[in-house]
Parts: structure tokens; C-alpha cells; sequence
């Protein structure tokens, strides 16, 4: 048996078989970022520092990393209009100017799609030569909240779909995500983003929980894109 053999019977999963692991896994990582955004202080959110542009920065311990919140109002903005600016993947860049590539493996289902994330030699020292292969779900509730659930895949599962480049460490984000909430003000919406990362890599875990805050600073800059963008 060859290397490439042996490769593929470790990694390689059937098309059936990835659809039911990442419909079930995304369907449960909806419901735990719905929980996130529901919780104001209570479940061991501690809030870290509200912004002057009105962002509101959280964080609760989960094991040995930390998940972090960011919080902030739009007004004169719709769950949709913000949710088409921030799930654009060709814009994706624009509010995070460490992705250096952002591109689809495939779709799972209507609104379920494999895609990848690369972080090029001259992304932040944590975010260097770094990619992510992850699952991304969008899921429009009955009461108009929208949720954008993205977590990576596991390990053998991402080989399978695309090999890890030699140059590249893949790092593991655990669960991120958006949920947007329609206000009574129906032309005004209350935007929430999650996230717990961990890069992988040679990294003190003190680096990646700064790392953490700092990427999840990355709604400040969709807010401004948001609301410049035409509708």
C-alpha cells in the first residue's frame, strides 16, 4: 500500500457520512452560540471593557481557553444587510486584514459550505502561516434572528477534504460565530460574536488568549463597513 493509500483510509470519509458529522456538529454549535448571546453577565461572562464606538467586550473560561464576546447596536441596519456584508467571503478581508485567502471547498447543504481560511507570512506573529478548514451554517430563526454558527473540522476529517500544506500549521477554531437579533426598531439590530480559537502551533496559551481579544475586536470593523455599505 502506498503513502497516498494510507493517507486516505486514516482521513478519508464518505460524502453521506461528512453531511450527517457536520449538520449535526453546526446544528449544536447554533444552539451554544444562541446560548452566548441570550447571557448578559450571568454563566461567567465577565465584561472585559466597552469600547468608545459602543462595543462591548466579554469573556467566560471554558477548559484551558477562554470564549470571547463582542457586543454592539446598529442602528438604521437589518439582520439581513449586516449579515450580507460580514458573510461575504470575497469582503471578508476588508474588516479582517490578516486573511490573506478565504475560499469554499464545498456545500454541504443549501445553507451549509466547507470553506478555508489562510493567514499568509506577513498576518500577525500568532496568525502567521495559518489556516483553518471549517463548516459554516446560516440559520434565519422564526422570530428574524439570523446566525452565521463556523468551527473547524476535526483533524483527520480536514486532511481528508484538503491536505495540510507543509508550510502551513492548521489551527483549530473551536466554535465563532454571529448572531444577529431584529430590535423592535425594525430597522435596528443587536449584533453578537463569538469566539474560542486556538491556533495551534508553539504558542504560551497567555499569547492565545490575547490573541482571542484581539481578533474578536474584528466587529468594530464590520460595523463601519455595515454602515457604509449600500443596502
Amino acid at each position: 500500500m502506498n503513502t497516498s493509500s494510507v493517507a486516505c483510509s486514516q482521513s478519508c470519509i464518505s460524502e453521506e457520512s461528512l453531511r450527517r458529522y457536520v449538520h449535526f456538529a453546526s446544528e449544536s454549535c447554533v444552539q451554544e452560540l444562541l446560548m452566548s448571546a441570550s447571557n448578559d453577565c450571568g454563566d461567567g461572562w465577565k465584561i472585559l471593557l466597552t469600547l468608545d464606538n459602543g462595543v462591548e467586550i466579554s469573556k467566560r473560561r471554558s477548559g484551558s481557553l477562554h470564549i470571547f464576546r463582542s457586543r454592539c447596536l446598529l442602528r438604521s441596519v437589518s439582520p439581513q444587510q449586516f449579515i450580507t456584508v460580514a458573510n461575504a467571503i470575497d469582503g471578508a478581508k476588508q474588516w479582517d486584514p490578516d486573511l490573506v485567502e478565504a475560499r469554499y471547498i464545498k456545500d454541504v447543504e443549501d445553507n451549509l459550505s466547507i470553506i478555508r481560511l489562510k493567514f499568509g507570512e506577513n498576518s500577525k506573529a500568532l496568525f502567521r502561516k495559518r489556516e483553518f478548514i471549517v463548516y459554516e451554517r446560516r440559520e434565519s430563526m422564526e422570530d428574524g434572528t439570523v446566525v452565521v454558527a463556523v468551527a473547524s473540522l476535526p483533524k483527520e476529517i480536514a486532511a481528508g477534504l484538503l491536505p495540510k500544506p507543509n508550510n502551513a500549521i492548521r489551527g483549530l477554531l473551536v466554535q465563532s460565530g454571529w448572531v444577529v437579533e431584529k430590535l423592535d426598531d425594525l430597522n435596528s439590530c443587536l449584533v453578537t460574536y463569538v469566539l474560542q480559537l486556538d491556533p495551534a502551533g508553539w504558542l504560551p496559551k497567555c499569547f492565545v488568549n490575547r490573541l482571542n481579544t484581539k481578533l474578536v475586536m474584528i466587529i468594530g470593523n464590520l460595523r463601519k463597513l455595515v454602515q457604509t455599505t449600500p443596502p
